[in-house]
This record gives C-alpha cells, structure tokens and sequence, in this order.
C-alpha cells in the first residue's frame, strides 16, 4: 500500500516537472528548470520576436504588476531590446552606454561610458547588443559600437576585450574603401554564425560584412553596390561603386543558422530623392539579399523598390517561419516595407509564395532623372494599410480638421504609394515613416504573423539647388540644403515631431567652435559629416549662423563640384514633414496606428486593430484612433502579444487571437521599443525600455520590468 502511495506521489512529481519544463522551454539557447534566457536581439536568430513561455498567460495577465524599474539616466530614443542571459540584463542607453543588471531585481552590476575610452565616440538610436559564447561556453564577449567602431567586451566584467581587434576596436569602415577609411555607424545589432559577427551598418559606401568574434579580422564582404564583373554591375551608371552611397542595411538580418543562409535587408542608394546620377534598377538597393553566411557569397535577392526615389529603406529585419503553403510545409522569409506590405518567398530557392505584379508608378518631371517605370505587388496579402489618399479619407476629427485637410489635398493631391519627387508641393502617403518600421514583426509557430502599422501623411516637396535665373545659392545654401533640411527644414525651424531642433539663433546656445564640431562628429541622431571636406562644413555652419556671403567665387566651386566626389545635385528634397491638422493630429482619418495578425498560410488578414490612443480625443467621445508608433511586439505561448510602441507612455497585451486588449500599463516614457520576455528563478518578467523622444513626446531613459505577484 506503501510503496503503492509512494510510486503515485513519484508519478505525480515527475508529471509536475514535466508540465515546468514544457512551460520554460523558449527559442533562446540555455534554458533551466528555472530559468530562460533572451539572449539574442529580438528573441532568436531568425528575428521572431517569439517566447514560448506561458506562465503569463491570458487568464492571468490582468495581474501584472511592475517588478522593478531602473533610470539609466539618459535622455533619448532608447530603442533597445535587452538581452537576458544567465540571469543578466544587459542593455544599450540612449547615449551607447553599456549597463549590466540583475534581471530579477533591476540592481546595477556594472556600467561602461564609450566617452570614456575615446573622447566624444557616442551616439543615439542603438537597438542592442550581440552575445556570442564559445561551443563549451569557456569564451564569451558582448558586442557594441559606439562611433565609427565595433567593440568586444567581456559581459562579466564590463571591460573591454583588448585582445578583439585594435585593443578592443575595429573601425566600421574596415574594407569598404580603398582609400581613406568612411565614416560609418552601427544602430541595429549583427547576428552571430559559428565564429562570424555578421553586420550592416549606417553611411559608407554599401556592404555587408562578417568579423571573426574573437581576432575581429574581416572574413567576408558583399559588395551591395556592385563592382565589375559582380551581379548587378550594368544596373548602375559605370563605376558607380567608386561614387556612389548609402545602401548600408542598417536595419537588421536573419539568420537560418541550421543551412547557414544570412538573409539582409538593405537601403535606400543616396541622395535618396533624386537619382539623376545614378540611372538604373540600382541592385542591390532596397533588396531582400539571401548570402552564404560562411563566405558571404549570393544565393538569391529580389528588389522591393526599383531606383528608389522616397526613401522606401527595407525598414525592418526578415522574420523567418515556418508555414503550410497549398498543403505543404514550407520554410518562409517575410518581409515587410514602409508601404504596408508584406513580401513572402521560399526562404531557400527565393520563389515568392504568391505572384508579384509589377504595376506601372508615375513618372519624373524633374531634369535628368529617370524614374522606373513599375514597382512590384504582391498579390498576397493585402496591403496592411491604405494605399491612397483621396477625399473620403480626410480628416474626421472636427469640422475645421476637415475642411482644412480637403483643401490641402485638393491643392497637393496624393499620387499613391509611389509619387515622384518634384517641385510641386504632395501628400506622401504612405508616409516616410511607415506603414512598418524598424520594430518589426512577430512570428508565432502556427505561421502568423503580428505587426504594427502607421497611418501618417507627410508632405514631399524638391528644392532647385540653384536660382531660377541659374545663378548660385550664397556660400553654404546647397550643402545646407542637401545634408541639413531634410530634418531641421529649408528654414532653420526645426520639426519639433521629428525631434529635429530649430537652428535659429543656436548661436546663442552653442559657440561656433562647437557646432562646426558636430557636424565632424554628429551626436545624438545627427550623422557625423566627417567625409565632407572641412571647407563644405565651415561654409555650412557660416550658412546656418547667417555670416555667410554672397561670392564670386562661388559660381566657380559649384562648377568645380560637377565633377568632385561631392558633387551637389541640381535638386534637393525639402525636409521630412509630417502632415497635421490645426491641433496638431494627423491630418487623416484614422485609423492613425494598427495592429495586424496576418495568416501567412493563407495570405489572408486574421484581424486589425487601433493601437493607441489620445486622452484629450477620448474625452471627447471620439473613438480610439491609433498612434503613431516605434517599435515591435513580441508573441508568446501565453496566447499574448506585448507592444509598447505607441505615443501614449503605454505598454499593452493584446489576446493574439482576436486582438483584445487584456492589459494595459503606463510607462515613465514612451516605449519605442520591441520588448524582451524571460524568466529567472521560476518568474517570467516583460521587460521594455521606455525613452519616448518620438512623435514630440517626452524623453527619458527608463527600463521598467513587469511580473505576476509572487
């Protein structure tokens, strides 16, 4: 009877453990009993933004509470999405500090300042860091940047890895120039293959590129803008590789790490509105870019934009998945755009799971530029967001929103997904900023896929970069024009919504030492212009503090600058500028921001849903209309999926079945972020960084984690 008892109680402890263990097992490597990491940007390799823990789940979300909150005291976009592993949070501030804490209690284990290892190597934007371990797990490093460098460090101590690279740097511009070394940047964290630290980049000349983790020596490179004899050559003007700019994927890749396949999504070619001197399809420009991960050969690509003349970068990482395609497994590649669309293809041949169109787009009227005359569709899925803006789609907020949007879109009228810049005044919608951004999207096991949308217009316009007579701009005009107004505007006003600051009078709140430092440097947001010769950056901060002079001279500089590496185009774009009402909403009828479940076995859209919403509107009867948002969700076994991203300081899980809200929380700060989740000692924790800096919203830099009650 005894033994009897005993041998059920056993049945029953191991069914238990059983039933935990199945609970905690994640996509991320070095799951316990007790503990589950999240020790790879966005969840895994393959960027699915997915957890299969489910101890939070839809019968108990509504408990949550805040576990613990930390201030890494910095103001800024704070994008990052923190790793966890072995019970470490680590995570990038604002300002690229690195920062170490305990991820049960938010206690501070250590903190590095890049300022403090070389003078003035900051920067803003970055969305997080890169672990590797050794096979044995003997070697670790952590990988950041900072400035124009990749640098190792040692997680557990917070130093630097002085045996990686140039005494714990390399250069981000290694090997893209034969000549002087870019100035090139990092924002989105590489992904690891074996012993390679694959990465983009931001600026340079257009590249993908593997480093060994431990000596930090270059092992592969893609060209992405071609040299002769590489596919893709005869799709630029001759030679362009030598000129030409800007395709660095600055955000992301995947990683099919059991067939070594690295998948990358790449940018736009510069200057991004005019393309009179780099007529052609422009491959690999706005590419999805399958490659070898071993040797950084091509395997397969296809573009989304041809000779892309708005900015339509490739916004967000592939996501990988698996799903049932007419009956059969198929392992999948998703990408999404700035448009609102979904590309899909068979992640190992390329073959697009349903029929592309290529549609006719309207053409150029500008001197000189060659506009492409179509643009690929898929036939599936549908767009996740309008994809014109016509009169019924004005404003519905209050009768003077309504009137003042008919008549602005009367008189700038939109052409679609795919205007072509000119001098005349349009409604870019889709806007610049998405449809999706760089948050991304979230693949659950069952082949659905979760993503948020906005829903904003801008306003596209081209400036002459010369007088209408032919005559020149005063000293410093062009260069301001072409480098500077497109976010703080051709009248030094700033826009205040883009988190660009007004230039007028900045003498009066930075020497002009200074300023003509930053424009060497960059800070923040602001790129570093140090490949402009300091003659250009002097003219320009002379522009900007109105000391510049008309000159004789300068009639024979623009001439010298038609043949110079810095040539100045005859057109330059008028400045990123969102297009609100009279009370400063989105001059739209909303929706304003969504969010979408997308059934990507079938093509078809599941549900679509507001995410976010004004108090001030709300209070005024008027339904929830979405925001503008930054930042992904993440999906878990729990039936839920997380998202901050909204303009409104709050953090929400919606059922990932329906997309009703379940749970809602406010944040110090806007979460512009994709959150992590993961478990310590037998807990799940939502973690987010919450920076705000977006939309005009406040700033700050705050983690806040979440937890049930103990």
């Amino acid at each position: 009877m005894e033994i009897s008892k005993s041998l059920n109680l056993l049945k029953f402890a191991l069914a238990i453990l059983a039933v935990n263990f199945a609970t905690i097992q994640t996509n991320g490597a070095m799951a316990t009993a007790t503990n589950a990491d999240w020790p790879t940007y966005l969840g895994d390799k393959e960027r699915s933004h997915y957890s299969s823990l489910r101890q939070i789940n839809r019968s108990n979300v509504t408990q949550l509470k805040v576990a613990w909150t930390y201030d890494t005291g910095d103001k800024g976009e704070y994008q990052a999405n923190n790793l966890i592993i072995n019970g470490v949070l680590y995570t990038a501030s604002p300002s690229r500090k690195v920062i170490a804490l305990d991820a049960a209690t938010g206690r501070e284990i250590w903190k590095w300042d890049p300022t403090k290892e070389k003078p003035g190597m900051g920067g803003g934007r970055q969305r997080g860091l890169v672990y590797w371990s050794s096979a044995g797990g003997e070697e670790e490093a952590l990988f950041t940047a900072a400035g124009n460098y990749l640098i190792a460090m040692h997680p557990k101590k917070g130093t630097v890895m002085r045996t990686f690279g140039d005494n714990g740097f390399v250069h981000l511009g290694t090997g893209l120039s034969d000549g002087s070394v870019p100035n090139v940047g990092l924002n989105t964290p590489g992904v690891i293959y074996k012993d390679n630290l694959i990465i983009g980049g931001l600026g340079g000349p257009g590249a993908v590129r593997a480093f060994d983790v431990r000596t930090g020596q270059l092992r592969w490179i893609f060209h992405l803008i071609p040299r002769p004899g590489e596919v893709g050559y005869e799709t630029w003007p001759k030679d362009a590789y030598k000129t030409a700019t800007g395709l660095m994927p600055w955000s992301g890749q995947s990683l099919d790490e059991q067939r070594g396949i690295v998948y990358v999504a790449t940018k736009t070619a510069e200057p991004d509105f005019y393309g009179g001197d780099r007529h052609g399809v422009n491959l690999f420009a706005n590419s999805l870019v399958a490659l070898d991960a071993s040797t950084g050969k091509r395997l397969w690509h296809y573009q989304i934009v041809h000779h892309d003349l708005l900015d339509k970068d490739l916004p967000c990482p592939p996501v990988l998945l698996t799903v049932i395609h007419e009956g059969k497994k198929v392992d999948a590649v998703a990408q999404g755009t700035k448009h609102g669309l979904i590309f899909v293809f068979d992640r190992i041949t390329g073959t697009p799971l349903w029929p592309i169109e290529e549609k006719p787009v309207p053409q150029s009227s500008l001197k000189g530029e060659q506009a492409w005359p179509t643009q690929p569709f898929p036939t599936k899925p549908k767009p996740l967001m309008r994809q014109n803006y016509g009169e019924e789609d004005v404003s519905t907020i209050s009768p003077e929103a309504r009137t003042n949007t008919l008549d602005r879109i009367r008189v700038s009228p939109n052409f679609g997904p795919f205007p072509t810049p000119s001098l005349n005044e349009t409604v870019m919608f889709p806007g610049f900023d998405g449809g999706m951004e760089w948050g991304g999207g979230a693949a659950d096991p069952d082949g659905t896929y979760y993503v948020n949308v906005n829903e904003i217009p801008w306003i596209l316009q081209m400036v002459e970069t010369s007088h209408a007579d032919g005559s020149p701009l005063i000293r410093g005009e062009r260069e301001y024009m072409l480098y500077c107004a497109p976010c703080h505007g051709l009248e030094k006003t700033g826009n205040a919504l883009g988190g660009f600051p007004s230039l007028i009078d900045v003498i009066k709140r930075r020497p002009r030492e200074q300023i003509l430092q930053l424009t060497k440097q960059g800070s923040g947001r602001m790129p570093a212009f140090d490949q402009l010769p300091e003659s250009q950056r002097e003219a320009i901060v002379d522009y900007v503090l109105g000391t510049a002079q008309p000159s004789a001279s300068r009639r024979e500089e623009g001439g010298a600058a038609q043949t110079s590496p810095n040539k100045i185009p005859a057109y330059a774009f008028g400045g990123f500028r969102r297009w609100v009402d009279n009370e400063g909403y989105p001059a739209i009828k909303p929706p304003w921001g969504t969010l979408n479940a997308v059934d990507l076995n079938t093509g078809e859209i599941k549900w679509k849903v507001p995410l976010g919403e004004y108090p001030q509107l709300k209070a005024r009867g008027i339904p929830a209309t979405g925001t503008e948002n930054y930042g992904g969700p993440v999906v878990t076994a729990g039936g839920l999926i997380f998202i901050g991203a909204s303009a409104d300081e709050t953090i929400r899980a919606f059922d990932k079945n329906t997309g009703a809200i379940l749970w809602r929380a406010h944040l110090p700060f806007g979460g512009n972020a994709t959150p992590s989740t993961y478990l310590v000692n037998g807990r799940q924790y939502i973690v987010i960084s919450a920076g705000g800096g977006k939309s005009g919203r406040p700033a700050g830099g705050s983690i806040v984690a979440f937890a049930l009650p103990d």
